[in-house]
């Protein structure tokens, strides 16, 4: 077998790598230059599969040229709500998906650091908003996860988790 991604070390090849070592295989990695050419390979069947992002993944599984195997998360989403997770399907904990934060240089005083997270939690909880990420195929990150502190801890936690699956793949900077 063998898995695409738009190149070595994007976060398509290092979810893929993490699907790998959980499931205990070593599959093959073809990386290409775009999430284009992985998509059109995969629906000629010239790959296997794709750890691909639910905006690029959506139109096609909707149109049926791939088929859709399992949101590589704890919880379904909003978006594939008929899909289960891999979480659902055997995969304790496992998790793969992309995220975003703000980030502020680190002498930021504490109650600006406080402000801003306050106004992108309320932006975060209007309607319009959620729905604009429900389309894109993101979900909003769940209330006790917005707070300053547990972004911390997250962030520690996702160096240390891509770091093994990282090295367990052989990725380096060029």
């Amino acid at each position: 077998m063998q898995y695409g991604s738009p190149g070595a070390g994007t976060p398509n090849h290092l979810a893929c790598a993490l699907l790998n070592a959980a499931i205990g295989t070593d599959i093959t990695h073809i990386p290409y230059r775009g999430g284009g050419p992985v998509m059109q390979d995969l629906i000629a069947g010239r790959i296997d599969f794709w750890c691909s992002g639910s905006a690029n993944a959506i139109p096609q599984i909707e149109s049926k040229t791939i088929k859709a195997i399992a949101i590589l998360s704890e919880q379904r989403s909003q978006s594939l709500p008929e899909l289960a997770s891999a979480h659902e399907q055997g995969l304790t904990h496992f998790e793969a998906g992309a995220w975003t934060a703000f980030f502020l240089p680190k002498a930021t005083p504490s109650a600006i650091i406080r402000k801003l997270n306050d106004d992108a939690v309320a932006i975060m909880e209007t309607q319009t908003v959620r729905d604009r990420l429900n389309d894109l195929g993101a979900t909003v990150v769940a209330p006790e996860r917005r707070s300053p502190e547990y972004l911390r801890q997250f962030v520690e936690n996702e160096i240390s988790k891509w770091a093994t699956v990282i090295k367990a793949a052989g990725v380096s900077v060029e």
